[in-house]
């Protein structure tokens, strides 16, 4: 099933419908299938089109983790707190602050 949904989302890449909630739902999907990688350039893909998707940030930085690469993790997670903070988007500033703080504590251990 998420390898159809992959191919279905892909497919409308470039097309008229092309934006930030198609990005981030390949993305999703993508970093479901356990392909941390493309995820990530998905979910950078849907923050180009809109800075201000915080959910696009968390995910980023989740994913950014899975592939080891912390400073990505925080890099996101940290641009991801500033637009939640923006937006008045509590729930995403708590999430990202948890996973940041994680990360952070990590580094010190």
């Amino acid at each position: 099933m998420n390898a159809s949904l992959i191919d279905s989302l892909r497919a409308q890449c470039g097309g008229p419908r092309d934006g930030a909630l198609l990005r981030f739902s390949l993305g999703n999907a993508l970093l479901g299938a356990g392909d941390h990688a493309a995820a990530i350039e998905e979910f950078r893909r849907a923050v180009s089109f809109d800075p201000n998707y915080s959910a696009a940030w968390k995910l980023l930085g989740k994913a950014c983790l899975a592939l080891h690469d912390e400073a990505g993790a925080v890099e996101a997670w940290r641009q991801g707190i500033g637009v939640a903070q923006q937006r008045g988007d509590k729930q995403a500033e708590k999430e990202m602050t948890v996973f940041l703080r994680r990360v952070e504590q990590k580094g010190k251990g």
